[in-house]
């Protein structure tokens, strides 16, 4: 019996490199299936190969179209391109599984041809009955009945109204691959039992129609979780069964990538758990570059002391071979500093641009800004750049700017000294003698230094506690001098006298 990969495994390398990444269109996109792409990617670009995207939609009980476009929304968002497939079309179309039944059909009877299937009309019912007559435990099910049936015996069995399933022929040998992460691997001879690819009435199964579509795709390595190993196995059967109808010449690569567990104990990431929940990630306001990057380091890291890279970085130096096979933790505050990393790294406008649509879900500003907003988000985005490692976060940051009057966070307010009345009234005195014309950070900060820390003896802590909740209604805030240049001296004022009334 054989104990060695089979020497028709592909030995592509390079361009001649493709991968594919073949979701279900059923609920919301997680990021453990972002993670599956982005690794396939990633392998895709730096070999100058190709990425192949396809949907298995053959479920229709479970399958939708808004699912479909939610998918096609994450992948946008995330600035993952594909080389061929869904909605870019390509030599292989169509790239959906429903739109793929003659070609399935055309594969069977290939397979039906050579002799690598045969028909099955065994019940779960007998199947169970023959198992306990001959003392066979339940749970090893089918055991190859069907294998020899003569012509009468299948007569027989269609005359009673009866349709067959089709089943491959196991090998009678043990099964090997290499696993591009995990070395080699071994399914020994009698693990499983031959296995059914159609069910009765033509409805392919999952275990046909995938590798299938990467046999007539051309995929030469599968990159997919962990979790699917166990149907490895049954895939290299089918494989042999489609090298011997001639349906393909090689049987691709697998790399199995590590299992991403929650946050604690040690269960899979689930995909009810809020982290896993791709959108609720951007609406917290990650960016895609921040995300891409932490989602990569479940696996995989560029260095052992780098965790902050960028895409293009990623990209020339990703091997599948250098993923680790140790499950990967989510670590959310993990994620959200590396996004602060490079929320940081973004260009000025960039950053401006990004955090409209923060300001506008929270009612501050319209979709489309005014002019006017505009040039307050352009001034006052810097401030806040340094500060904040969710976009989500900006409008918490900013709201002050675009609105008349403040209310104050219960925080705040209990965090006031005994003396914020005085101090109010303090800085209002002093800025009321800063002109109008020269009301600058700079001047403000001089103006509230001299009253507040020279002339009243107060600590810098102290001292602008009391005018940052009166300007914003939070402890923590931007700069406290540009935002008063930026609200203008009469906004400034107004604001800080607010707050003097409602202390009493």
């Amino acid at each position: 019996m054989s104990v060695t990969p089979d020497p028709r495994t592909t030995t592509a390398t390079g361009a001649d490199v493709r991968v594919r990444f073949c979701p279900s269109p059923t609920g919301l996109p997680h990021v453990g299936l972002i993670r599956t792409v982005l690794f396939n990617w990633a392998y895709a670009r730096h070999n100058g190969g190709k990425l192949v995207f396809r949907i298995e939609d053959t479920d229709a009980a479970r399958d939708s179209e808004e699912s479909y476009q939610q998918l096609l929304e994450a992948l946008r968002w995330m600035n993952i391109d594909w080389d061929e497939g869904v909605e870019v079309g390509g030599p292989h179309a169509p790239y959906r599984q429903s739109q793929r039944h003659e070609i399935y059909r055309e594969v069977l009877d290939k397979l039906i041809a050579a002799g690598a299937v045969y028909e099955s009309y065994s019940t779960a019912e007998e199947i169970d009955a023959r198992n306990e007559a001959n003392g066979r435990a339940k749970q090893l099910g089918y055991d190859n009945y069907d294998r020899d049936l003569t012509d009468e015996h299948k007569a027989a069995f269609r005359a009673e109204g009866r349709e067959p399933a089709w089943r491959v022929r196991v090998p009678d040998e043990d099964l090997t691959f290499v696993d591009l992460i995990r070395g080699e691997v071994t399914f020994p001879a009698g693990s499983f039992p031959d296995f059914v690819i159609v069910r009765a009435g033509g409805i392919p199964l999952y275990t046909f129609v995938n590798p299938v579509d990467d046999a007539l795709m051309g995929i030469t390595h599968v990159i997919r979780g962990e979790d699917l190993m166990p149907s490895t196995a049954r895939q290299l059967a089918l494989y042999r069964a489609l090298l011997d109808a001639g349906v393909t010449t090689y049987i691709p690569r697998f790399g199995h990538m590590p299992l991403v567990l929650g946050e604690t104990g040690n269960k899979k990431l689930s995909k009810r758990d809020p982290q896993a929940d791709l959108f609720l990630q951007r609406e917290k306001g990650f960016i895609h570059e921040g995300l891409l990057n932490y989602l990569s380091l479940l696996g995989w890291s560029l260095s052992s002391d780098r965790d902050v890279f960028s895409l293009d970085e990623m990209i020339a130096a990703f091997d599948i071979a250098d993923v680790n096979p140790n499950p990967a933790r989510f670590d959310q505050k993990k994620a959200e500093a590396i996004n602060g990393d490079h929320i940081r790294m973004l260009d000025a406008d960039d950053f401006a641009a990004r955090i409209v649509p923060y300001l506008a879900g929270a009612g501050y500003i319209a979709e489309v800004p005014s002019e006017e907003h505009r040039a307050i988000i352009a001034a006052a985005a810097p401030l806040v750049q340094e500060r904040v490692q969710l976009l989500g976060e900006v409008p918490g940051m900013l709201g002050f700017l675009f609105v008349d009057d403040v209310s104050y966070a219960e925080d705040a307010l209990k965090g006031l000294p005994a003396n914020a009345g005085e101090v109010l009234v303090a800085s209002v005195g002093a800025l009321e003698l800063v002109p109008e014309g020269e009301f600058t950070a700079a001047a403000v900060q001089e103006a509230l230094s001299r009253a507040l820390v020279d002339d009243l003896g107060l600590k810098p802590r102290v001292a602008y506690g009391p005018p940052r909740v009166a300007l914003t209604g939070r402890r923590v805030s931007p700069p406290l001098f540009e935002s008063m240049e930026l609200l203008g001296k009469a906004a400034t004022l107004r604001r800080l006298d607010a707050l003097v009334q409602h202390l009493g």
